[in-house]
């Protein structure tokens, strides 16, 4: 044999376990594809409310969540594979599964919730944990200033994460699936009962929404034909001018390397859509610095300002009067009612939504951010935080809370008539200027409710709160 070649010894294939999360997508997943690469794969989607303890999902979420997971379920049976679902703690299901399968490796794209980075760090000591970067366009602390700081301010990191782009060229989805010989079991989707019932109040978002990736797929082909045109459409609530990704992006049924690649040479002014990926880029950035930016505010000095206590019954009539669509500012109420039945508000509304809940009701950020934590489908820790914050003045990077906006003037100037028509019906026979501020002009009917605190009232009443802070 001397000279010979010698073949190599035959490798048997790994099992590998890919545990899915807000990643639900086949293309452009790298845990996916390396999973795929070592052999056959065990994809596995943990309903894990224990973690994550007060920031489970949301009930539009996890009706989100239910549609995704059937979707991905059907895509990876056309492959010849399936989901395996489990419900309880991640950090102990991993391990078991594991032992059941005998898998060599538990694949993963890195999640920077402050309960999911606990987990990945429980899971590295007990398993063969290999993380990879996928969920967005660069790894959190990659974008650093020049003494290899995290950067607090959006700008100077908008700047910074532009130097790296474009990302790298999307992965494609696996042309097939290696399966195991034997499966894990697997619970019945249905038996999670993530849908809701006793009411069905979801009938809106089954109009409004397909989840999956094949959904997402098609909105941003829609969007894309409109890309060009973003910054002088996305503030009109009455137009489409808005992506519509959103929700797709936080299930991970998109990757934000999809939306940039396919977007960013459509001209025009498609750079602000770009920023707004670079948005929800700096506010994971953020949590990875401030974990508990959803519950506390970063600029402490905040802590004392004098908010309006929840608990006084005519502050609860307020805040149920906000939630419910009533407040007698027609755009306001429109948002709300609009979030209510979809799972979705407009980005130009949700910023008057807030504002109107923070300054005109003087009522805590935090109650709004859960709020919203409830009822978006696209309900992203970071985003919803870092937001919230933004509006109320408590970020690191923020408006200023004196800057207090003004929703009548915002709905006229947005051309939110439309808007206001379809989801306030009580006022779909006014024309503008007076279905902006019925009451100002002598237009409103019996059925629409007067506004509950008047402009100039509301803004005294916050810039009074925030004079406690000078003393």
């Amino acid at each position: 044999m001397t000279g010979a070649h010698r073949a190599s010894p035959h490798v048997p294939p790994m099992t590998s376990i890919l545990w899915l999360r807000r990643d639900l997508r086949l293309a452009d997943q790298p845990a996916l594809t390396a999973a795929v690469r070592a052999g056959p794969v065990i994809p596995v989607y943990i309903l894990d409310d224990e973690t994550p303890k007060h920031r489970r999902m949301g009930a539009a979420s996890r009706w989100w969540l239910h549609h995704s997971l059937k979707s991905l379920d059907a895509d990876l049976r056309k492959l010849g594979s399936r989901l395996i679902l489990r419900r309880g703690n991640a950090a102990d299901i991993i391990p078991s599964l594991v032992n059941e399968s005998r898998a060599s490796a538990v694949h993963c794209i890195r999640h920077y919730e402050p309960w999911w980075r606990n987990a990945e760090r429980a899971l590295k000591d007990k398993v063969n944990l290999v993380r990879h970067h996928g969920n967005y366009l660069m790894p959190m602390g990659a974008v650093t200033t020049g003494g290899g700081a995290p950067y607090k301010i959006y700008t100077p990191f908008w700047r910074a994460l532009s130097r790296h782009m474009p990302p790298p060229v999307p992965l494609p989805a696996p042309a097939v699936m290696p399966a195991p010989d034997v499966w894990p079991s697997s619970d019945t989707l249905d038996d999670w009962g993530l849908l809701p019932t006793k009411p069905d109040w979801a009938s809106g978002m089954s109009v409004m929404w397909r989840p999956g990736e094949t959904g997402a797929a098609q909105r941003l082909n829609d969007f894309t034909d409109r890309a060009r045109l973003y910054d002088e459409k996305r503030n009109f609530p009455s137009t489409d001018g808005t992506s519509f990704l959103s929700p797709h992006l936080h299930f991970g049924e998109i990757s934000a390397a999809q939306a940039w690649h396919a977007n960013s040479a459509m001209g025009g002014s498609v750079e602000n859509f770009l920023k707004e990926l670079a948005w929800r880029e700096y506010a994971q950035n953020l949590i990875v610095q401030y974990p508990y930016y959803g519950s506390q505010n970063a600029r402490e000095k905040m802590d004392a300002l004098p908010w309006r206590d929840t608990r006084d019954p005519a502050v609860a009539d307020d805040l149920r009067a906000w939630q419910r669509g009533n407040t007698g500012y027609p755009i306001v109420d429109a948002g709300m009612r609009q979030l209510w039945a979809t799972g979705w508000m407009h980005n130009r509304v949700r910023m008057i939504t807030a504002s109107f809940l923070v300054k005109h009701l003087l009522i805590d950020w935090r109650v709004g951010e859960q709020w919203f934590w409830d009822t978006l489908v696209d309900a992203d820790y970071a985003s919803n935080a870092v937001n919230w914050q933004w509006t109320a003045g408590t970020g690191v990077d923020s408006n200023m809370f004196v800057r207090i906006m003004a929703p009548l003037s915002q709905s006229e100037k947005f051309d939110a008539a439309g808007y206001i028509r379809r989801w306030v019906p009580e006022l779909a026979d006014l024309n503008a200027p007076y279905i902006h501020d019925p009451g100002e002009y002598g237009r409103l009917p019996a059925c629409y409710p007067a506004k509950i605190i008047g402009h100039r009232d509301a803004r005294d009443r916050a810039l009074a709160a925030y004079e406690v802070l000078k003393r």
